[in-house]
């Protein structure tokens, strides 16, 4: 019995796997599970150096999504430095808040909480918690644009940068 798959995804198309970062569709393999030959799509992420296998009809569910296209990055860096709804000052909501958002994995999201936990962190030093989810959003940004842009990564750094410094 051969479940049959809808492969959203390409051999060597760059993804987005929500928290982990930018990875590369390497290969798309069958597994035996069970009496079942399941398609796993075989991911590359650079960030990390991993490589890690994801069900084919899964992937959707976990979040898995195609890098955005040029516009989307473009609309992404201006977002951050657009004015924005204060943040709760309880470190522990805000928190979830945004690992919420991180999960949800668009980047549009991902660009609100590196804009709000930066403006935060002149305000006040973050939780260690905080600073590392602060941390990934920012990587996870910057990768994605640097990708849908066409840019060198250090280069996107600086305009993100640049942008969340002209408030």
């Amino acid at each position: 019995m051969n479940k049959l798959s809808v492969k959203t995804f390409q051999v060597e198309q760059k993804v987005v796997y929500p928290s982990q970062g930018v990875g590369v569709i390497r290969s798309i393999e069958e597994k035996d599970f069970k009496t079942e030959k399941i398609p796993y799509y075989v991911i590359y992420l650079e960030v990390s150096d991993m490589t890690i296998m994801v069900p084919v009809d899964k992937a959707e569910r976990l979040g898995i999504r195609a890098i955005v296209p040029k516009e989307e990055a473009q609309k992404a860096l201006e977002l951050i430095s657009e004015d924005y709804e204060p943040i709760p000052s309880d470190w522990k909501l805000r928190y979830q808040m945004n690992l919420d958002l991180l999960k949800k994995g668009s980047v549009m999201d991902i660009a609100s909480i590196v804009r709000s936990l930066y403006h935060r962190s002149k305000v006040k030093e973050l939780p260690i918690l905080e600073r590392k989810l602060y941390d990934s959003a920012l990587k996870l940004l910057e990768d994605e644009v640097a990708y849908s842009l066409r840019k060198p990564k250090d280069e996107v750094e600086s305009m993100i940068f640049a942008r969340l410094e002209s408030k």
